[in-house]
This record gives structure tokens, sequence and C-alpha cells, in this order.
């Protein structure tokens, strides 16, 4: 089978596309034929050896995939040939196979397409985690998301308008902001032509936000603390400016506020069952067009390199999804895919048009009943 190759500690353009054995279903495993699979921006800090995570090499990038059940080894009974499923892996999802414990693969519906279903795992699990289990929410309270139009920035808008949270978009562009908005934000704050600290006092009527979702870092973070409100919560997601921020603590004291670690992978590992609820939401939330799980581009696997410099470019309003070489398709997906490049041709003219068509193509019957 095909994969994508990191050998050793490199840049995109040094990933290789080579030939590597059909991975076998061991005991308590099954084997997906990977259809989608999603890629993050800290794929390209492991490529480079900067991620906390190093895997050992080769290894292939992305950590979440989407596919079709190949096979199934010994002692599996909840899966079977043929099954459609999404699974968080780690790494290695940049092939055309993988093998993973049956445990951590879950189903999904059939008007659920692949390339929506793989980048629900990672991005929206993380919010859900950072926003249910850290932000300590209550129904009305100001969200003020950083990043808003990147993957989990926008997983945080969507999540925290369905969770009742009053959210405000912060991105560097007029497009991002209106494109965050047209999925769940309320009020928006362009920081790059405002400063982030007064925009949002301005927007909280100078109480500060009450949740911070910082999934950015580097100076916006310290700007943002600043205009946190008395005991509000301030979630650190990750560091995509590139510096890892270092705040005054005296703001915590002055403030009265919480500083709070989201560390999804780590959590995962330790209430396995919890996130497997999760999981199983998110794909029903999505299935049901409560959550977007918008892509903003397709790539094939071996153009995983331009995939990788979207990313590093902050370019994507939503995922970047690479296609396995040999993936065949059902209809339904392929209607989706169409529609999907209808997207992104007309992006910059209507974002508002995504989020309908992202909730017509689940709902409309006459969609669902060519599946």
């Amino acid at each position: 089978m095909k994969a994508i190759l990191c050998s050793q500690y490199c840049q995109p353009d040094d990933l290789v596309l080579a030939d590597v054995p059909d991975p076998v279903a061991e005991p308590g495993q099954a084997v997906i034929a990977i259809k989608s699979a999603a890629l993050n921006f800290f794929d390209i800090l492991m490529i480079q050896g900067k991620y906390q995570i190093k895997p050992p090499f080769p290894f292939s990038p992305a950590a979440e995939v989407a596919g079709v059940i190949e096979s199934v080894g010994a002692g599996v009974t909840d899966l079977k040939v043929g099954d459609r499923v999404v699974a968080s892996c780690g790494h290695n999802g940049a092939r055309e196979k993988i093998a993973l414990p049956a445990n951590t693969i879950v189903k999904i519906p059939d008007n659920l397409d692949f390339d929506r279903a793989a980048g629900i795992i990672i991005i929206y699990g993380t919010a859900l985690h950072a926003l249910e289990d850290r932000a300590s929410p209550k129904p009305g309270e100001t969200l003020a998301v950083l990043g808003a139009a990147g993957g989990t920035g926008l997983a945080a808008c969507e999540l925290g308008k369905l969770m009742g949270l009053k959210v405000i978009a912060c991105a560097s562009s007029d497009e991002k902001l209106e494109f965050a908005k047209a999925h769940g934000a309320e009020l928006t704050l362009n920081y790059a032509k405002e400063d982030l600290k007064e925009g949002l006092k301005r927007l909280t009527g100078g109480k500060g936000a009450d949740i911070i979702f910082d999934p950015v870092g580097g100076s916006y973070a310290e700007a943002a603390l600043r205009a946190i409100a008395w005991e509000g919560r301030f979630l650190v997601i990750g560091f995509a400016a590139g510096d890892i921020p270092k705040m005054p603590l005296n703001l915590a004291l002055l403030k009265g506020c919480d500083i709070r670690g989201v560390f999804w992978g780590a959590w995962t590992r330790l209430n396995a069952e919890k996130n497997r609820a999760n999981l199983e939401k998110l794909v029903k939330w999505t299935a049901e067009g409560k959550i977007s799980s918008h892509v903003d581009r397709t790539f094939p696997l071996a153009q995983t390199a331009e995939a990788l410099k979207v990313l590093a470019g902050r370019q994507a309003m939503g995922k970047v999804i690479l296609m396995a070489a040999t993936a065949a398709v059902s209809l339904w997906d392929t209607l989706l895919m169409i529609a999907q490049i209808g997207r992104n041709v007309s992006r910059r003219s209507s974002l508002a048009t995504h989020a309908f068509l992202d909730n017509y193509l689940l709902t409309d019957p006459h969609f669902k009943s060519l599946n």
C-alpha cells in the first residue's frame, strides 16, 4: 500500500510517498481502508520533531481517519467488514490502510461523508473537552475564541453556541470573521485592526470575557488574559502562532482567574469511556447538522506537503483533508465531494452560504435517498 513517510525530522517537502506492507489485524484489532485522513497543525510540529509526542521512524502524519473496515482480528465482535467508521490514530493516518484497536473505532451513519467524518475527532473532541470539562461554563457567559476560523476555533464557536454561550470570534481578517459568524459566533473582533484587549473590553461592556479559548498563543495570549472577567477561565489549547507565551502570574492574582491547560490527548487515555461517548455524540451531532465539521479543502495523498503548507500558512478555514489514492467512494460521497468543491470555489464570494449547504446536504430528503 502507499504511505507518506517521515524517516527523519524534516519539512513538508521532504516527506516521501512510498510502498509499505499492508497491515494485518491482530487479536482485538481491525484494519481500516482509509478514505479520508484529517491533518492538524501539530502534524507539522511532529514531522519537525517539535511536538511533545515523537513517534519512531518511519511514521506518517495525520492523526484521524475515516474509512471502511477491511478485516477484523480475533475477538472483535462489534465491527464487521464493510462498516463505515472513524477513528483517532495519533499518527500514521496518511496512508491507505491502518490497523487499530477495535475499541477505539466508532461507526458512522450512511449520511455522513468520509471527509467530514475524519475532521470530527480532534478539533471537536478538544473543544468539547475544553468547554464541558475544563471551562465550568454557565449559560449566557461570554466565550472569546482566538483563531476562530481555524479548525479548533471553529469547533469552539459551534459548540459554544450549542451550550448557550455568547460567542465572540477573534481572528485576523474580516473574511475569517464572516466565516466564524456563519458558524455560531454572535460578535466578532478583528485583532489585526483593533487591539485585542481593548476590543474584548468593548464587546463585553468593560467586564471582560468569562471564558477565553486560546489555540493561538504568542502575543495574543497575554492581551486576551488582560481582558478576562473576574473569576474567568483562560483555556490553554495550543500555540499556532509558534511562540509559547510567558504569562505574568500577577494577572491571575489581580483577575482572580484560572489558567487551565487542555491536553485532550492525555485526557482521552485516562478517560477512554467518556472520550468514546463524546465521539459518538459528536458523530451524531454532525450527521444531524448541529455541527458542521466544515472541510476547507481536500488533497490527494501524494500532495500531503501542499496540504501541510496550507496549515502552516494559516490559510485554512475549517479542516484540511487527505484522500487515499485508491479510495473508492459511494454515490453519496461523490455528491458530497462535488458540493464541497463548489464550496471551495465559491468560498470567498459567499461564506454564509456554506453553513446552509452543510446543513442542507444532511437534511434534504432528496440527498438522503440517494445513499
